[in-house]
């Protein structure tokens, strides 16, 4: 099986600097280095893969049937948040099916010939992985209806009356795609799909698996529940889990004998300022201004967003989710509010007239 990445643009892989980067953010660092190492831990197979149980089992059967019929695997949506295993899925789907896998994002196809030219070079059998597929030029999306359902590009040539429409066959490949906001994708474009999975935060249970596995790869020792600190610390998102395991790494090497254990995780976690919850300063941030400036709510989120310095897309998308998980935030018509927990967790007491929480 070969695995091809066509070059994305500027601004999906920015170069996170050390200053700028959350270490609890699900997004992918694109770091040379980390890369190599988060590729090398990933699950190679269904086996392998911890969680997401919902979706193991169908994918198996699917699999199964489509190897005996000999025919590719029904195009594939993947939905969820980041670092959840969209990615890791869709590469195990192409070794379990044993074929080759090509990768793209939706921002990277501008233009007709951008698909066209990627299209026109798989095999049959082969897998189109398009990452962030909502993000794709809605005339590109066109073009990928009738590749999807018909195995072929319908290309016009020339312009008004003299234009024609060339259909170029293709051959027979599946379209996994990956996305972080199913309600941005178009009812055209999600209906193509014959399945449709969205993956869920894990629990702490399965990211311990996910951490003891990764320590062996890594060659480092755990032990005394340091599995368990970092696992309840991760956001249920084991790419962060898998973050969290390599500073923590990094500081028992540097600090001590390269042993993990629970105080020597703790120390690590608390020198990265990652509290118990996993919630970091910006987290923190968050529910404090809520709190202190607004009582615990309700806050607009545009209020919220300038608060922060952040993009509204990228409170809702990155930030609130895992808040909202976790019931330190509750999302209103009206705004975001503060919970009970929320209060107990900063050690603030809460006024009267939000004690419904």
């Amino acid at each position: 099986m070969s695995y091809e990445i066509y070059e994305l643009d500027d601004e999906l892989n920015p170069h996170l600097k050390n200053s700028g980067e959350r270490l609890v953010e699900p997004t992918e660092n694109i770091d040379p280095e980390e890369q190599s190492i988060e590729i090398s831990l990933r699950p190679q197979n269904l086996t392998e893969f911890v969680g997401q149980n919902h979706i193991k089992e169908p994918l198996l059967i699917s699999i199964e049937a489509a190897k005996k019929r000999q025919e590719p695997i029904e195009h594939i949506l993947l939905y969820g948040n980041p670092g959840l295993g969209k990615t890791t899925l869709a590469n195990i789907i192409a070794k379990e099916m044993g074929v080759n896998i090509k990768v793209t994002a939706g921002p990277a196809l501008e233009r007709v010939s951008d698909l066209a030219a990627i299209l026109s070079n798989l095999s049959d059998g082969d897998i189109l992985f398009i990452d962030e597929i909502h993000r794709i030029n809605k005339t590109v999306e066109e073009i990928l209806y009738s590749a999807m359902e018909d195995y072929a590009l319908d290309i016009i040539i020339g312009k008004g009356p003299t234009a024609r429409t060339l259909r170029m066959p293709l051959e027979k490949f599946t379209l996994i795609g990956a996305t972080t906001k199913l309600n941005l994708l178009s009812s055209p474009l999600r209906d193509r799909f014959g399945h449709v999975f969205h993956l869920n935060f894990y629990e702490d249970s399965d990211i311990e698996k996910i951490i003891n596995r990764n320590a062996k790869l890594l060659e480092v020792e755990i032990k005394n529940d340091a599995d368990k600190t970092i696992a309840v610390r991760s956001r249920k998102t084991p790419r962060i889990a898998n973050r969290l395991l390599k500073r923590v790494r990094d500081y028992a090497q540097v600090k001590h004998n390269g042993i993990i254990d629970n105080e020597i995780a703790r120390s690590a976690l608390e020198m990265l300022n990652v509290d118990e919850y996993g919630l970091d300063e910006i987290d923190r941030k968050i529910l404090h201004f809520i709190i202190d400036n607004f009582a615990g709510g309700p806050v607009g989120l545009n209020t919220l967003s300038s608060a922060i310095a952040e993009e509204m897309d990228t409170v809702e998308t990155i930030y609130e989710p895992f808040l909202l998980q976790i019931g330190m935030l509750e999302r209103t018509p009206r705004g975001r509010k503060a919970t009970s927990k929320a209060y107990a967790h900063l050690g603030k007491k809460m006024p009267k007239q939000n004690n419904q929480y």
